[in-house]
């Protein structure tokens, strides 16, 4: 079905990432000049404005994963762990910054972007048995939520 309506599955897939995006971000950016500000960080922690247009790429690399998913020509039921396991990752994503920056809980955060860390990397393991570029679009996700897992490490020690 998504097959024949490419347009339906784009906004599927962009609804729950914009919506993570736009829940982390309401949680973020008031903590930047604030509390985010006054903490001590680890010494490769980049410039604040590195972090917008990285998510930016990353969110975009992430509806267009989940669209091939769901524009692929097979059965629901095929798809459907890919789907979950999606959605889950995506929870994740708009929860760390909920925990981190409006709950300003650097150890929560660590949990977190743990449970982060595997739902992503559980995410690649089921789109790459449907689309391999769909699993290898999500792999600088990873890598960039591995080193957002480092600074918050790095936080955590330091405060």
């Amino acid at each position: 079905m998504a097959r024949r309506h490419p347009f339906l599955a784009a906004i599927a897939a962009i609804v729950p990432v914009f919506l993570a995006g736009g829940i982390g971000s309401s949680a973020t950016l008031p903590a930047i000049p604030t509390w985010y500000a006054a903490l001590n960080k680890p010494w490769f922690t980049p410039p604040n404005w590195v972090f917008g247009p990285a998510w930016t790429v990353l969110y975009i690399m992430m509806a267009y994963a989940f669209w091939r998913v769901l524009t692929l020509d097979r059965p629901l039921a095929d798809k459907r762990a890919a789907i979950i396991v999606f959605l889950v990752q995506v929870f994740f994503n708009g929860l760390w910054s909920v925990v981190f920056f409006g709950m300003r809980s650097p150890y929560g955060g660590l949990f977190v972007v743990a449970a982060m860390w595997l739902s992503i990397g559980a995410n690649i393991y089921v789109f790459g048995k449907l689309d391999r570029i769909a699993a290898w679009l999500l792999v600088p996700y990873l890598a960039w939520v591995t080193f957002a897992a480092a600074l918050n490490i790095g936080v955590y020690r330091l405060n």
